[in-house]
C-alpha cells in the first residue's frame, strides 16, 4: 500500500486502527507510530458526528461501499474519500483535492457572474427592442400627419407660395418620410427572432423569381446581365430568408458601377451542416475598412442625394442570419465589385 498515491488506512470492526500508509502521513499531518493500534475516533475527535463519522458507520453497518467529498474542516481541507466494508473492518482510500474544489469554487463564482451579467444583458436587450418597437409604432402618427399637411398645404395654397416656399415644404416632406423608413426599418429590426413564424420548406428559386419580377424596371434600365444558380429547398422561416435575399439583390442594383455593364450572379455550395450563398456583383466595392461596419445598424458610407436608404438593410440580413444560427461577411474592394456570403443551417 506504500506504493499506491493515495493514502490509505484501515481499521478493524471496533474502529482500531490497523495500517497507516506514508501519503495518509502527508495529508493528515500524522505518524504511523501516533495512531496504530489507536481507536479511530479518539485519534480524531472532531471527526465524530459529521459526515466522516456517519459515512464509515454506514459502510461496515449495510456492509456497502461509500464514495464522497468532503471538507475536514480542522485542517480546512477537501478530501476525496471510497471506503470499502470486509468482515475485518473497513479499509479507506483518500486524497488530497482542496486545489482542485477552490478551482471548480473559482470557476462556478465566474458561471455565476457571467450568468448575472448575461441575465442583466438579456434584460437590457429586451428593454432596448421594446423601446425601439414601442417608439416605432408611437412615431409614425405623428410623422404622417407632418407629412399629410405639408402636402395639403402645398396642394391647397399653390398659387400663393414663392418658389422658396415649396421648396421649404419639399424638404420637410422628404424628411418626414426619410424619418419614417427609418422608424420602419428600426421597426423590422426589433422584430427579427420575435415573430411566431413557423418553418417551412422554401423553394429559394422561387424568392429569386419574385425579387427578379419586382425589380424588372430597374434591371432593363441599368441592363443589368443576372445568373442565378439553381438553388435548393430549404426548411427555415420564409419570411426571414426572403428579406435576407431582397435586401443584398437590391443592394447590387442600387451600387452598380455605371461605368461597366452591370453583372450579378447568385451562388450555392453545399457544405455538411449548412448552404453557403454567395450573391457577387461588379459595382462600386466596398473599402476594406468598412467590411465589417456595413452590418451596424445606420452604417452608410455614402450620401443620401448619391444613394438613398437608411443604413439599416445589412443590419437586419446580420441579425437574421446570426438568429437562424448561421454566419455573414463580404468580400470586396473599391471600384471592383461585392461578393456577399452567408450560410444557412440545414437543420
Amino acid at each position: 500500500m506504500e506504493s499506491i498515491s493515495d493514502a490509505f488506512i484501515a481499521v478493524d470492526n471496533n474502529w482500531i486502527i490497523t495500517y497507516w500508509n506514508k501519503e495518509a502521513e502527508v495529508i493528515l499531518g500524522k505518524t504511523r507510530t501516533d495512531v496504530i493500534n489507536r481507536n479511530l475516533w479518539e485519534v480524531f475527535e472532531d471527526a465524530v458526528d459529521t459526515i466522516f463519522y456517519y459515512n464509515y458507520h454506514k459502510a461496515i453497518r449495510e456492509g456497502v461501499s461509500i464514495h464522497f467529498e468532503a471538507k475536514y474542516d480542522t485542517l480546512d481541507m477537501w478530501v476525496e474519500i471510497s471506503a470499502y466494508p470486509s468482515t475485518g473492518g473497513l479499509s479507506v482510500y483518500f486524497k488530497n483535492v482542496t486545489d482542485r474544489k477552490r478551482i471548480e469554487h473559482q470557476v462556478q463564482q465566474m458561471y455565476n457572474e457571467l450568468a448575472a451579467q448575461t441575465k442583466k444583458l438579456a434584460a437590457s436587450n429586451a428593454e432596448l427592442e421594446q423601446f425601439a418597437y414601442v417608439a416605432s409604432h408611437d412615431l409614425q402618427e405623428p410623422l404622417r400627419m407632418v407629412s399629410s399637411f405639408l402636402t395639403l398645404l402645398e396642394k391647397n395654397y399653390k398659387v400663393q407660395l414663392d418658389d422658396r416656399a415649396k421648396q421649404y415644404i419639399h424638404f420637410a416632406v422628404d424628411g418626414a418620410e426619410r424619418m419614417r423608413q427609418i422608424i420602419l426599418d428600426l421597426l423590422e429590426y426589433s422584430r427579427v427572432g420575435k415573430l411566431k413564424n413557423k418553418k417551412e420548406a422554401v423553394d429559394l428559386n422561387d424568392i429569386m423569381q419574385e425579387l427578379l419580377l419586382l425589380y424588372r424596371t430597374q434591371i432593363e434600365e441599368i441592363k443589368a446581365d443576372i445568373s442565378i444558380q439553381s438553388l435548393p429547398k430549404i426548411y427555415a422561416y420564409k419570411a426571414p430568408v426572403r428579406q435576407v435575399f431582397h435586401n443584398i439583390f437590391s443592394n447590387a442594383i442600387k451600387y452598380h458601377n455605371k461605368a461597366v455593364k452591370p453583372s450579378i450572379g447568385i451562388e450555392v455550395k453545399e457544405e455538411e451542416t449548412h448552404w453557403l450563398f454567395s450573391i457577387k456583383d461588379n459595382g462600386i466595392g466596398i473599402k476594406a475598412d468598412y467590411h465589417e461596419k456595413i452590418f451596424v445598424i445606420f452604417q452608410r458610407l455614402h450620401a443620401r442625394n448619391e444613394y438613398p436608404g437608411t443604413g439599416m438593410g445589412l443590419a437586419i440580413c446580420k441579425k437574421i442570419i446570426e438568429n437562424m444560427g448561421g454566419k455573414i461577411w463580404v468580400t470586396a474592394e473599391e471600384g471592383q465589385g461585392s461578393t456577399f456570403y452567408f450560410t444557412i443551417d440545414k437543420n
